[in-house]
Formats: structure tokens, C-alpha cells, sequence
């Protein structure tokens, strides 16, 4: 009997170890995870703080800066301008125009000497490098100050003011150089550092994310706006420094701030040039020492497509670019294309709006031929029409060369003019000189009249200006219908003059 009790007491001391090893030494097996996107039913706290699917990006702004920092450099530039005094006005036509129309007086202005501080970086180890062009165009002399302390005269290879960037060299070897990537791949949120000189801090590093893309800011209406938007501070001197990725690809050249009325610092919107659109036009800089860009001959609603003018044009989007003059014997007018055609692909390209449009006619050479998709009356129609090359001057020199045979040289009226200067007609040729002695100035024409009709047709640019004026042979009479705006109030009158 003794003998079956220890037994039993042996029995039940050894299934108590042998349960505590089970649940003490053995490891727990875990039920798997399940994600609530496999299952609607599953829980979504469960998986709440599971691994993202992407490994997080590399945040080391310290290999970033030991990268690309040793390419960026300071820029100065020495320029020789015209100041003027205090008092005077900034004018776009000249001193005359401010005179005669505004009568406010304007002192002459005085060449002065001045230096302009920015940022660049180089892109090649024999030297080329990337700034922006507001920092050196029309610049005597450059100098660079590298980061390793030496200092070099610079060579000004190119320049492109309707993107804003400039290429320069210096007579060096095995210099350090930042690489440039495809900006079309960044994503907005991304991480990013922008290095630079601001408001002299030199080689300062800055970090932030991208705020945006594709942003147009109007800072002129013949320039290619397609910028990155970042938090990343940027101020003063930062121009032409590169924007860089957490690969340590530059995928921006800082190029501008906005900041309100009264604010001189940076608030956290900064500006890049897409390193994509920079590449074309080093390219071009290098080779060509300027960019050629092609031309269709038309001028586009700027602002978007929308509900209303979609219904009265019957389109099944708002997507495209609606076409508001066809210039006189340009590439669209020999086309067919008319005004209220909507552009709506290139060569099989689906145009967004009419800045996708300018970028993508930009980026085709000239006697290329491209089919152009457009809608009209609501119907698809396929034109194919040969680009012609943008000619950098051809404004200026059609204005000026049949202002002169006629004693008077005018400039398109463009929505900014307008706005800066409170004019209540934004369309128009806009007078800015005037020969006291021609038939123009004998007939009471002022800088400042908005020239409506010539020959009862309605003008708005240079080109459909000279296409009427340069048909005309001396004797030939224009009947010209202009309107006068002065302390808010604007006279329509007509007024007829001769060719010399």
C-alpha cells in the first residue's frame, strides 16, 4: 500500500514539472498576423502599428551635407546698372513713358557699380556649374569661393531668363560635383535639403519636405514655370543652390521665396527649378551657348478650363488648353487651328492646361511636324502643323522696327502690365514712345494710349502689329482706334496717320 501512495506522489510532482516546463521554458507560438486590407472583418487595431510595407527613408542629412556640400560654392557678380534716385519709379518702357503719362517726375538714373551675392554648385569635375541666371545676366566680372577656400574667376557660358538658370565654368580639374536627378520621380511629402549662402551664412543646410509641384508663380509671360515648392528654409543668397534629395541627387536649383508685404525672411514657401527642365537647358547652354525652343504661334487662356466655359464649349473635361489668338502666319494658322479650339493632345501626348502645353511646344525642334489633337464645337479634330523655333527677340524687334517707320513703338498690354500698372483694359497694344515729329506725335498720341484696332482690326500683340504695318508702303494711311485712361476715366478716339 505504501509502495502504490509513493508512487502516486511521484506521479503528481513530476506532471507538475513537467507542466511548469511546458509553460515557463517552452517558447509561445504566436498566432499570425493578419492586415485588414487582406480581410474586411479583421480587426484594424491589430495591425495598427505593423511595419509600413516600404522601408523608411534614410534621414542622415549629415551624409547628405558630406556629399553634395563640398560642390556648392558662393557666387558674386559684378554688374554695372542704372539706379535710380530716390523718388523716381521702375518702369519697363522707359523714362519718357513715366514722364509724358504719369507726370510724376523721374530723376535720371546713375550707372553704379554693384555686387550681387548667390549660390551655384558644380556639376562636372572640369568645372561647369549650375546658378541662377537673375544672379549673373549681364554681369562684367563672376567670381566662386569654394568651401576648401579657394577662390575663381568665372566664365559666364550661358544664360536662359525664361527658366532662371545660368551656366558658368572655371579653369579647374577634379573639382567635387553634385549629381543631378529626375525631378519628375520626387513626391510631394518627400524629404529634402536645400545648401547654400543665405543672407551670407555661408554653406548653410536647411531640411524639409516637398509642398508642392508644378507650381506657376507669373513672374513674366514668356517664362517656363514649372517649380517644387519646399519648407525647407530658404532666404536671400540661397539663389542657385541646390535642392537634394535623401539620395543626394540635386532635383531643384532654389531659384525664389514668397513672403507677404513687409516680411524680409523666409516663411516656409521656397521655390526650386525641376532638375529635369535645368538638364535641357545646360545642354543647350553648352553646346549652343544659349536655348532654342519651339514656337506654334498661338497665345492660350493661362487661367484653367472651367465648369462654365466646359459647358459652353462642350467638353467632356477640363482638361487642355483653350487657344485665344492664332497669330498671323505662324505655325497654328497654317494649321487650321482657330480661337476656342482646345488643345487637348500633342503627338498622342494628353495636354493638362496650357503650361503643359507651352513646355511640351517648348521641347520640339524647330521643322518638326506634330499632330495636334483639339476639340472643336465639341467635336475631336486632328491637325498636324510644323513648329517653327521661338525667336528669344521676336517681340522686341517687330515692335521696334515698325514703331520706328511710323514714329511710334508699342509693347502687348499682357494681364500683369495691366494689374501693376491700374490699367482697366488688359488687352491691347500699349504705346510707350512716341516721336514728337511724326504723324503719331503731330496727331496727339501719348505714351500710355492703349492702341485698340488698326484698320478695324483688333490687335493684341507685336506680331499682328508688324503683319498689318510692314504690308503698308509710305503714303499708306492706318486708322488707328485708341483709348486714353487718366483718373479713372478712359476715351475711346480715332485717329488716322501716315507712313513716312
Amino acid at each position: 500500500m505504501k509502495k502504490v501512495v509513493w508512487i502516486s506522489l511521484a506521479s503528481f510532482f513530476l506532471g507538475i514539472l513537467l507542466a511548469g516546463f511546458v509553460f515557463v521554458y517552452l517558447p509561445e507560438k504566436k498566432a499570425p498576423q493578419q492586415s485588414f486590407l487582406d480581410n474586411g472583418s479583421a480587426s484594424l487595431g491589430s495591425n495598427l502599428y505593423a511595419d509600413a510595407p516600404q522601408a523608411k527613408p534614410d534621414l542622415d542629412f549629415v551624409k547628405i551635407s558630406d556629399k553634395v556640400g563640398p560642390a556648392v560654392f558662393k557666387v558674386e557678380c559684378e554688374k554695372i546698372e542704372k539706379q535710380p534716385m530716390m523718388g523716381s519709379q521702375d518702369s519697363p518702357f522707359g523714362d519718357d513713358f513715366w514722364d509724358k503719362f504719369f507726370g510724376s517726375p523721374r530723376q535720371r538714373p546713375q550707372a553704379q557699380k554693384v555686387t550681387v551675392q548667390g549660390t551655384g554648385f558644380f556639376i562636372s569635375a572640369d568645372g561647369y556649374a549650375i546658378t541662377n541666371n537673375h544672379l549673373v545676366e549681364n554681369g562684367t566680372k563672376v567670381k566662386v569661393f569654394t568651401i576648401q577656400g579657394d577662390e575663381y574667376s568665372a566664365k559666364i557660358i550661358g544664360t536662359d531668363p525664361r527658366t532662371d538658370v545660368a551656366l558658368i565654368k572655371i579653369e579647374a580639374k577634379n573639382l567635387p560635383y553634385a549629381e543631378l536627378g529626375d525631378s519628375s520621380q520626387v513626391k510631394v511629402g518627400e524629404w529634402v535639403a536645400a545648401i547654400g549662402n543665405p543672407l551670407g551664412m555661408e554653406h548653410t543646410v536647411t531640411a524639409g519636405i516637398i509642398s508642392a509641384k508644378g507650381r506657376q508663380l507669373g513672374l513674366g509671360d514668356g517664362n517656363y514655370e514649372d517649380f517644387i515648392q519646399t519648407d525647407a528654409a530658404i532666404n536671400r543668397g540661397n539663389s542657385g543652390g541646390p535642392l537634394v534629395n535623401m539620395k543626394g541627387e540635386v532635383i531643384g536649383i532654389t531659384s525664389n521665396i514668397l513672403v507677404p508685404s513687409g516680411v524680409s525672411g523666409n516663411i516656409g514657401i521656397g521655390f526650386a527649378i525641376p532638375s529635369s527642365m535645368a538638364k535641357k537647358v545646360v545642354i543647350q547652354l553648352k553646346e549652343k551657348g544659349k536655348v532654342v525652343r519651339g514656337w506654334l504661334g498661338v497665345e492660350v487662356a493661362m487661367l484653367p478650363i472651367d465648369q462654365d466655359t466646359q459647358k459652353l464649349l462642350n467638353l467632356q473635361s477640363k482638361k487642355g488648353s483653350l487657344i485665344n489668338t492664332v497669330l498671323p502666319g505662324g505655325p497654328a494658322e497654317k494649321a487650321g487651328l482657330k480661337p476656342y479650339d482646345v488643345i487637348i493632345a500633342i503627338d498622342g501626348q494628353a495636354i493638362e492646361n496650357s503650361n503643359d502645353l507651352r513646355m511640351k511646344i517648348a521641347d520640339i525642334q524647330s521643322g518638326v511636324k506634330v499632330e495636334i489633337k483639339v476639340i472643336r464645337d465639341g467635336k475631336e479634330k486632328t491637325l498636324t502643323a510644323t513648329v517653327a523655333e521661338l525667336e528669344e527677340e521676336r517681340q522686341k524687334t517687330s515692335a521696334m522696327s515698325a514703331g520706328k517707320d511710323i514714329g511710334l513703338t508699342v509693347a502687348a498690354l499682357t494681364p500683369n502690365i495691366a494689374r501693376r500698372y491700374g490699367y482697366r483694359t488688359a488687352k491691347g497694344l500699349l504705346v510707350t514712345d512716341v516721336d514728337s515729329s511724326s504723324d503719331a506725335g503731330r496727331k496727339g498720341i501719348q505714351p500710355g494710349d492703349i492702341i485698340l484696332e488698326v484698320n478695324r482690326q483688333s490687335v493684341s500683340t507685336e506680331e499682328e502689329w508688324d503683319a498689318i504695318v510692314s504690308k503698308k508702303k509710305s503714303g499708306d494711311a492706318l486708322l488707328l482706334r485708341l483709348r486714353r485712361e487718366t483718373d479713372g476715366a478712359q476715351q475711346d478716339f480715332i485717329v488716322t496717320i501716315r507712313i513716312p
